[in-house]
């Protein structure tokens, strides 16, 4: 008798309620928001409790947004390689270390230093939405990736009147120390409640790519934020932009050559992960003008007409209910996501958002008014927010989901601080004179929400174009089984299973790297895919015991296939290649066979030439290249006529057969 294969998910580990492992998870994302936000308030304290300039000041956001720009991406891989729960433990230590370094040093240099190493901490949202898919019954993944997603704006909301109260009431490295208190007592809740996930992505770490991807977002990053303080034009800004532009031209080759980086860019250009990034940057970008502006429109003087003269602790106050709705917002997008699917859950949220913007534009003379707008872009954030991680993790592999996560948490990154850029622009800019002091005028808040609104409505067109994805992960691929076959786990169980192996050419030792595997159940849909590394090693995630389909593909291979029925198969399976796929045809003259033509395919740029001479029989055969155009050159056996004819490969296994008895010689391209 068969024994079950294990499950991925968390062999031999203790288990706990669902709702336990989604409130740990969960409050890690808030404490990550707590802690870039309970800086904010204080910003204009700084100056005079260091005895620093405001522009020194200023890197206390920088060097956070830094940090977390190199970071997230690199602990997002390597948490699908080396482990899920181990790198989010490490997330979360750096983010307590950093905070107590900054308390106790009581120096600009030691807070300085504690918050470049609390940026770490930007990984902990994507790889705990990893951890929560790898974790919970599928039926429960929108919702509490839903909750995870609305994490980052329920921790900025509460972030602003807490640090304020905080310092007025234990000073300022009080809100350094509480949110590493915070982060300490989350590390051990993680250690206690979340499991470690068994699903891991074989292969290397890409050091290269890492160092150059983590040069461009410094160098990208540094420049959108210190423009509007250097000058646009200046000479550091501009060679921090060129910089930029030239280590991600140098980057995106180096990753496409790797067979294991550190971003997957086929994958990223698939166009359901294309356009959910795209949409992410413009949904960060409008997203943060309400984090923004809220407080300081606020904030602003009586005098100029339209201010309130709140304080920092009063104003805080007044983004709570943001934070409450989108609190309740996460099970209704969840809701939405279950039903339609997470395309009309992103539409609908950045759609919500342009509304709450206009309402923005008209609600300013008022503080009820202000808060009613700032609560209709927050639910809207919430929406949007908890669909990206869904609509990525249904389009990329599952041993990737961390790494994919990562980026788009980096693209949102891009659109905040572009944002923040633009905002501090626009304020400096449109302003008014009241007094002799110099405010921001009322059509500058009014721009800001006007340009936030328009980046919302562009996302909601981007999120329309997003296809259908691939994989549902709601969905179970047995859950109408028939007759014979496997019934469907109960609703709470998971049970997944990891299949690994090595692609192997038909020799059954050589590995043929890049290819791709596809798992399918046995009516047809896609359950998993996987691109092979330069090892050919690849690892594919079921939804448990069943019948299921691996089709293979491969360059310069014929596709195979295999079924699959577990229990009953070994978790590690090899795929092996039959026949390499072959451009093959047959040089005559006048109709008779040429023997000993030398027959060149090459590239129209001169690249990845290939020859062979026909046989006694005129047929030749070369490995069949990509599809595409190429030079088909003909070299006859005297060694000095040449013929040359520019031809269009379209599919494996093309035929050319090549007539030199007519003038020019004919070229018959049969498929």
């Amino acid at each position: 008798m068969s024994t079950p294969a294990p499950d991925a998910r968390t062999a031999g580990q203790r288990k706990f309620p669902d709702w336990v492992i989604i409130a740990t998870l969960a409050s890690g994302g808030i404490a990550v928001s707590l802690e870039k936000t309970a800086v904010v308030p204080l910003l204009p304290e700084y100056p005079r409790i260091f005895g620093v300039t405001s522009d020194d000041v200023s890197w206390m956001v920088t060097v956070t947004l830094l940090t977390a720009a190199v970071a997230t991406p690199i602990v997002s891989r390597l948490a699908d390689m080396y482990g899920k729960r181990r790198m989010l433990l490490i997330a979360m230590s750096m983010m307590a270390v950093g905070a107590f370094t900054a308390s106790i040093g009581g120096t600009f240099f030691w807070a300085l230093a504690g918050r470049a190493v609390q940026g770490f901490s930007g990984a902990v949202i994507p790889v705990g939405i990893s951890i929560l898919r790898d974790a919970l019954p599928q039926r429960k993944i929108a919702g509490a990736v839903a909750l995870m997603s609305a994490s980052f704006g329920i921790g900025s909301a509460l972030g602003l009147p807490l640090s304020g109260f905080i310092y007025d009431r234990l000073g300022w490295e009080a809100t350094f120390w509480v949110v590493g208190v915070i982060a300490a007592l989350l590390v051990a809740a993680v250690v206690v409640f979340v499991p470690e996930s068994n699903v891991r992505t074989p292969g290397r770490f890409d050091y290269s790519g890492a160092v150059v991807l983590s040069a461009a977002m410094t160098a990208l990053l540094l420049a959108i934020s210190k423009g509007g303080v250097w000058g646009w034009t200046s000479d550091p800004i501009l060679g921090l932009f060129a910089a930029a532009g030239v280590l991600l031209a140098i980057w995106f080759p180096l990753e496409l050559r790797k067979g294991e980086p550190l971003v997957d860019l086929r994958t990223s250009s698939r166009r359901p992960v294309l356009l959910t990034n795209a949409a992410t940057v413009l949904v960060g970008f409008s997203m943060y003008a309400n984090m923004l502006i809220t407080t300081q429109q606020l904030q602003l003087s009586k005098e100029t007409g339209f201010g309130f003269g709140l304080s920092v602790l009063v104003a805080g106050l007044t983004m709570i209910p943001s934070g409450l709705a989108m609190v309740a917002a996460a099970p209704l997008s969840a809701r939405v996501t279950n039903t339609f699917g997470a395309k009309v859950t992103m539409v609908a949220g950045c759609a919500v958002m342009a509304l709450g913007y206009g309402s923005r534009m008209v609600l300013v003379h008022t503080v009820t008014g202000i808060i009613v707008g700032a609560v209709i872009v927050s639910i809207g954030t919430a929406v949007a927010m908890s669909a990206m991680p869904t609509l990525i993790m249904s389009n990329v592999p599952l041993t990737d989901t961390a790494a994919a996560n990562g980026v788009n948490t980096l693209l949102r990154s891009v659109g905040t601080s572009t944002c923040s850029a633009a905002v501090a622009t626009i304020l400096a800019s449109v302003t008014i004179r009241v007094g002799g002091e110099v405010f921001p005028g009322l059509d500058a808040f009014r721009a800001i929400f006007a340009l936030a609104g328009l980046a919302a409505l562009l996302a909601t067109g981007v999120s329309c174009f997003i296809p259908k994805s691939v994989r549902r992960e709601s969905t179970h691929p047995e859950l109408h089984a028939g007759p014979g076959e496997l019934q469907p786990p109960p609703a709470d169980a998971k049970h997944e299973i990891m299949v690994t192996g090595t692609m192997l050419a038909d020799d059954g030792h050589t590995p043929v790297p890049g290819g791709i595997v596809t798992a399918l159940d046995r009516r047809g849909g896609p359950v998993d895919w996987d691109r092979a590394d330069d090892g050919g090693r690849y690892a594919v995630v079921l939804p448990g015991d069943g019948n299921y389909v691996l089709v293979a593909t491969a360059h310069q291979w014929r596709p195979v296939s295999e079924t699959l029925a577990f229990p009953g198969v070994p978790r590690s399976h090899d795929i092996r290649f039959k026949s390499p796929l072959s451009l093959t045809g047959q040089v005559t003259h006048q109709g008779r066979p040429l023997a000993g033509a030398q027959v060149i395919l090459i590239q129209p740029a001169g690249e990845n030439a290939v020859s062979v001479l026909s046989d006694s029989l005129g047929n030749y055969e070369l490995p069949l290249p990509r599809a595409g155009t190429y030079i088909l050159t003909l070299v006859e056996p005297d060694g000095v006529t040449t013929h040359t004819r520019r031809v269009t490969l379209p599919a494996p296994n093309t035929v050319i057969d090549v007539e030199l008895g007519s003038d020019p010689p004919t070229t018959g391209l049969r498929i």
